[in-house]
């Protein structure tokens, strides 16, 4: 037998598995590719972009330039994090081509995310940068502002595009990015960056749904999908429509946001020459090639988009279903999950006012991606969008696409365990069989397949940047 130590709330469960099970950890089952000078490699990028002029030929004395930036969901904080790095090295090269400084604004693309406050900024971001541009030049992007928004119509797909007016207007629209890997698309970085992070709920509807997200080309995560395709499709719009290109600014990072790459330029360029580094880092071929029965991954209380997400119901499933689509390639359909939570119930009204209303619509319903029936209504709650506008809330709209990859975990499994919850009625809630303890979920786990599972563990699932698992030859 082997201990096991999962993620479990604000602390750790103990589980014991036979020795035949799989464990993936940072180190042992992958490394990353090695790391390289943020600060060399993002000059050298901006003074050799692709596919367009550099920054000192684009920009010119007189110009509006907007540089719109992740939010603190994901990247790091640390000190040589992209956004960290290359933000000051951006704003010099604009202001020795003869931009005013005042003429300089940033942007934080927080799509449906909450508005981040003023310390978080200076937290990701670093006190220099932010006190800079504090508080006249550096805005949060408002998917529900009527007057920051641009409405540009339709794509050919009949996606609906539109676009910060900000962005829409600037001289020079630079597009910081991370290219690391990504439920949603394969990817991160690229056109995502632009179409998650700098449109509105009506946009990020066109892709963020059931139809998109329950067909058989979404999982495994990878960047061929009809999510991908539609990604691409509306921020070429977006660029053919207010009539120029962004400039954009990735990098691909590893585990612990550490830069392993840095590629700027014409934004169908740098999808190009930063995918295949990025594929390196996230796509793991195993030495197995029969798939697994059982994955099991344990939920902290507070991970990616804040305190709560282990306890929150709606997002508790998204996340066990982000992350199978992240190993489906190891995982046999029709297998069982194990996911220890605390599952208290505790939705983190502050952060996320609309997930109790969207938790309780779905009682009503047959299907999860029934809860788009009601899309216009829920996404559109005054009350949750004033939150999401001024007091640092996610934007109403936002569970009804994390209940559409949540569905994806039932789709897939036989059953999906919750050892440990505190209020099992949630796990319920959600279509999950709360089990008092792990053991029990392993033995409900052998009655379902009639047989010793092949077991695969995840144990730092939800600490860092993930990886996508393939079997052996499955990678292409």
């Amino acid at each position: 037998m082997q201990t096991v130590d999962l993620d479990y709330g604000d602390g750790l469960m103990s589980i014991d598995l036979p020795d035949s099970a799989t464990i993936v950890k940072y180190g042992e089952t992958f490394t990353d590719p090695p790391e390289v000078d943020p600060f060399n490699a993002t000059r050298q990028a901006l003074e050799n972009p692709l596919g367009t002029k550099s920054l000192r030929e684009l920009a010119k004395a007189g110009d509006r330039v907007v540089i719109s930036f992740p939010d603190q969901v994901k990247g790091g904080a640390h000190a040589k994090a992209h956004r960290r790095v290359c933000i000051p090295i951006i704003v010099e090269i604009l202001q020795e081509a003869g931009v005013r400084l005042e003429d300089i604004h940033l942007i934080c693309a927080v799509g449906l995310h909450r508005h981040n406050t003023y310390h978080e900024l200076r937290g990701y971001l670093g006190a220099d940068i932010v006190d800079t541009f504090w508080p006249d030049r550096l805005h949060m992007h408002d998917a529900e502002d009527p007057k920051g928004i641009v409405d540009l119509g339709q794509d050919e797909m009949g996606n609906h595009v539109t676009c910060s007016k900000l962005l829409a207007e600037a001289d020079l629209p630079i597009l910081i990015g991370h290219v690391q890997g990504n439920p949603y698309g394969g990817y991160s970085g690229g056109y995502k960056m632009a179409v998650t992070g700098t449109t509105s709920w009506k946009s990020i509807q066109s892709h963020h749904n059931p139809e998109t997200m329950h067909r058989h080309d979404f999982i495994p995560a990878s960047t061929k999908s009809q999510m991908r395709e539609k990604f691409d499709s509306i921020g070429q719009t977006m660029e053919e429509r207010i009539g120029k290109k962004f400039f954009a600014v990735d990098a691909v990072v590893g585990t612990f946001a550490q830069v392993l790459g840095v590629f700027a330029g014409n934004i169908g360029e740098v999808q190009k020459a930063s995918w295949p580094l990025a594929k390196r880092r996230t796509d793991i071929e195993m030495s197995e090639t029969e798939p697994y029965d059982v994955l099991v991954y344990g939920l902290p209380r507070a991970f990616h988009y804040g305190p709560g997400m282990g306890t929150n119901p709606l997002l508790m499933l998204q996340a066990i279903a982000a992350q199978m689509t992240r190993v489906y390639g190891v995982f046999r359909p029709g297998g069982v999950i194990i996911a220890p939570s605390i599952c208290d119930g505790w939705f983190n009204e502050l952060w996320f006012p609309s997930y109790e209303k969207c938790y309780k619509r779905l009682h009503s319903l047959t299907r999860f991606g029934e809860i788009f029936r009601y899309a216009d209504e829920l996404g559109s709650d005054p009350d949750a969008i004033f939150k999401y506008r001024f007091h640092y809330a996610y934007h109403p709209g936002h569970p009804l696409s994390m209940i559409s990859m949540g569905a994806i975990a039932h789709q897939q499994t036989s059953a999906v365990f919750i050892p440990g919850a505190k209020e099992p009625g949630y796990a319920r809630g959600m279509g999950c069989v709360p089990t008092k303890d792990f053991n029990e979920a392993m033995r409900r786990t052998e009655i379902i397949l009639g047989r010793k599972p092949r077991i695969l563990v995840i144990p730092d699932a939800f600490r860092s940047a993930g990886v996508h698992l393939y079997l052996k030859g499955g990678v292409d």
